[in-house]
This record gives C-alpha cells, structure tokens and sequence, in this order.
C-alpha cells in the first residue's frame, strides 16, 4: 500500500477506487450497526438481521479484493507535501489497519459461523464451505475476536472519518476532494 500514484492518475483516486470506497463505506457501517442490533436481540429481529448480515459480509470481503487490487494497479495519490512525516506513516498504518479489519471481519464471521456447525447459507439455497472444524470452544474464541475486532473496525473508521473531515474542512488540502471527485 504504497503512496505512489500512476501518472495518470493525478491528485484523485481512480473512479473505481472512490466508487469502492464509497460501496464499502456504506457497507461497513451497516455492518456494524446490524452486528450491533443482532447482539442486543433475542427476538426475531435477530435471525433478520443474521439473514442480512451474512451474505453482506461475503459481498464485502469480495469488494475489499477488488479494492485492494485497484489500489495495488492503480496506486493512490500522494499526500500534499507540507503534511509532517509522522502524520503521512500513520496515514499509511491506518489504511493498512483498515484493509487488514476489512479482510479480518469477513474471514473471522464465516469461520465462526463454522465452528458453530450452522450452514452458512447466503442467498436462498446457496451455500458456502465451512472454513473452520466445528467446535464450541473455536467458536467462542472466534466470537470473542469479531466482536472486539468490531469494536478496533468501528474506532478506527471514527478515526479514519475525523482526518477525513480533519483535511476537508479544516486544513482544506484536498485530501477529502481526492476520494469525493476526479480533481485530475
């Protein structure tokens, strides 16, 4: 995840790019508030939720490949020059944490799903392979890890959205234009 940007490209993502990160950004909020909602309800809202949950996760992780093989092709563009060093690594680590969360949640949810020995059904009778061996202690461990991985998700999305409106509205350096629109 490097900072290099295709020549092409100029002072904006690629429209691929904007359009994954918006998907996803709607996507991984969803999530996180029907997670939310599902741990909080033992009512019927529950297996609702569960039945929206699932194949969101999948389409997710799905979109989370795509979006790291546009950033691999297409690189990003490169931060304004008078950012100070540290504020550009820990640009760099947050995004790498992101992608790491956004690969983690799906992987770790479909091998919980597993381990509870319950077909992980995604739209009608389509199904996937489980992915782990079914096992109440894996599954509780796996449990344990989504949600407090959940928890890391949702800060730093709070935290990736502050530098966001941070750079858009306060310094003004085109940062938040670069994921809004072709600036190009």
């Amino acid at each position: 995840m490097n900072q290099s940007v295709d020549q092409t490209q100029g002072t904006s993502f690629s429209l691929p790019a904007r359009v994954l990160h918006w998907l996803m950004a709607a996507g991984i909020l969803a999530m996180l508030f029907i997670g939310v909602g599902m741990v909080a309800s033992v009512s019927e809202q529950h297996n609702w939720l569960l039945a929206i949950h699932k194949p969101l996760g999948a389409v997710l992780l799905l979109l989370v490949c795509l979006r790291l093989i546009v950033r691999l092709v297409k690189g990003t563009p490169p931060l304004p020059a008078d950012i100070p060093a540290w504020q550009k690594r820990a640009a760099l680590a947050s995004h790498w944490l992101l992608y790491l969360l956004m690969f983690a949640m799906p992987l770790i949810g479909w091998a919980m799903v597993s381990a509870s020995g319950t077909p992980i059904t995604l739209i009608g009778v389509w199904t996937v392979p489980a992915i782990a061996p079914e096992n109440a202690d894996v599954f509780a461990m796996l449990r344990t890890a989504h949600r407090y991985l959940a928890y890391l998700l949702f800060a730093t999305v709070l935290l990736h959205l502050a530098a966001g409106l941070f750079h858009g509205l306060i310094r003004r350096d085109g940062v938040l234009g670069s994921i809004i629109s072709n600036r190009a």
